[in-house]
């Protein structure tokens, strides 16, 4: 095609003899090769100028740039679009001057080799990313295949599982898949293999203890309030559903969660659409620090977590909201104005106010700028003084709620 210059492929263990004739011939006849040293090292050097990625991306992807023009190929495990290096390519340089050609990567590889239907399994990765965000999807019977951060990771990800009450979690190690094929297995509570190759995928059929604390946590929002760390400032999990509702969190939203307090909300946010992001501004560093631990343990390690009183921090952060939650401090003069200003066209306010103060500064803003305000009460059940037969409702502080869209 008229202007593609470079072109990205997929490589397995098998080197090029695992490729099509064809894709063989236009990797040996490549001007510029470029990939990693495991990768460079299955061709045969040439007279070609090679390019790694020793230095990183940015500089490889610099170096690239300066041979504009020529036939440049870049090597890529698999199928470079599936959490490989195909995305910084295209980042960079548009699809226009690029051809991929990909061929099995390491979830079709592993899916094979276990026997397991890819649509019916959850694929992740944790190279370069916390290895907490499994936590997102622990459930009994669900299969993972998981992209490892080094030779480390199959131990560390067997003590999370027995940590988290899914020691019996069936757990194969995946590495060289194409070449020599090795495989190590276990259970994540017994799990006692010597680290093997830096490269390597795992499989884990998720299997929970009998006995277990620990539970399965729905996506849907409502989630029980202890499963929080919390001092009090929490929005009640029945607001709170209602709340996530009017959020309305879609692909790739962005939340500010402002006056966050255990952080619930944007944590609730990011489990609903792991796409989504959010930002979570908390003045209190202690409350900030627990929030930090409610989103490891809840899977959603990726919250963005800002200290800081929110009027004097709100200019400076970014990404910029799609969405604004205020949680608390919604009486602070001049907070709820700022909130507004820092949305765009589209965007929507969310605020709950607990406090007559805060009640009245919902009222005063609904009166200036419209929107739709809601009370919510609801009443829990409780024992009867020292009765452990005797029950009576009583009731949890009502919520005063304002909805706004910026159209």
């Amino acid at each position: 095609m008229s202007g593609k210059w470079i072109t990205v492929v997929g490589i397995g263990e098998d080197g090029l003899g695992g490729l099509a004739p064809a894709v063989q011939t236009l990797v040996e006849a490549a001007e510029v090769l470029v990939g990693g040293e495991r990768h460079l090292s299955k061709v045969p050097e040439g007279a070609e100028i090679r390019i790694d990625w020793s230095n990183g991306f940015d500089a490889a992807l610099d170096e690239m740039e300066r041979h504009r023009g020529k036939n440049v190929v870049v090597l890529a495990s698999g199928d470079p679009l599936n959490f490989g290096v195909g995305a910084n390519i295209i980042r960079r340089f548009g699809i226009a001057p690029v051809t991929f050609l990909p061929t099995a990567g390491a979830y079709s590889l592993a899916a094979a080799r276990m026997g397991w239907s890819l649509p019916d399994t959850k694929c992740l990765t944790v190279h370069g990313r916390p290895l907490t965000a499994v936590n997102l999807h622990l459930v009994a019977g669900k299969r993972l295949l998981i992209l490892s951060r080094d030779a480390g990771t199959p131990a560390e990800l067997a003590e999370l599982l027995t940590v988290r009450g899914f020691g019996p979690s069936a757990i194969s190690v995946l590495s060289n898949m194409g070449g020599d094929d090795v495989r190590q297995e276990g259970t994540a509570a017994t799990w006692a293999h010597a680290p093997g190759a830096d490269l390597n995928t795992i499989a884990v059929e998720c299997l929970a203890d009998k006995d277990a604390d620990q539970r399965a946590w729905s996506r849907v929002p409502g989630l029980p309030d202890d499963v929080f760390e919390h001092d009090g400032q929490i929005t009640k999990r029945e607001v709170r559903a209602a709340t996530l509702a009017r959020l309305a969190p879609l692909p790739g939203r962005v939340l500010w969660d402002v006056g966050a307090g255990a952080g619930s909300i944007a944590i609730e946010w990011l489990r609903c659409e792991p796409s989504a992001k959010a930002v979570a501004i908390e003045r209190d560093p202690v409350r900030a620090a627990r929030i930090a631990r409610n989103a490891e343990t809840l899977g959603v390690p990726n919250l963005k977590i800002i200290e800081g009183e929110a009027l004097a921090v709100l200019a400076d952060i970014e990404p910029v909201p799609d969405v604004v939650f205020v949680g608390g401090g919604v009486s602070t003069p001049g907070l709820l104005e700022a909130c507004w200003q820092a949305l765009g066209h589209g965007g929507r306010l969310v605020a709950n106010a607990v406090t007559v103060e805060a009640e009245q500064a919902l009222f005063q803003f609904k009166n200036e700028y419209g929107g739709d305000l809601t009370r919510f009460a609801a009443s829990r059940a409780s024992p009867v003084g020292a009765s452990d037969r005797l029950n009576t409702f009583k009731p949890m502080m009502e919520v005063t709620q304002l909805v706004m869209e910026k159209i």
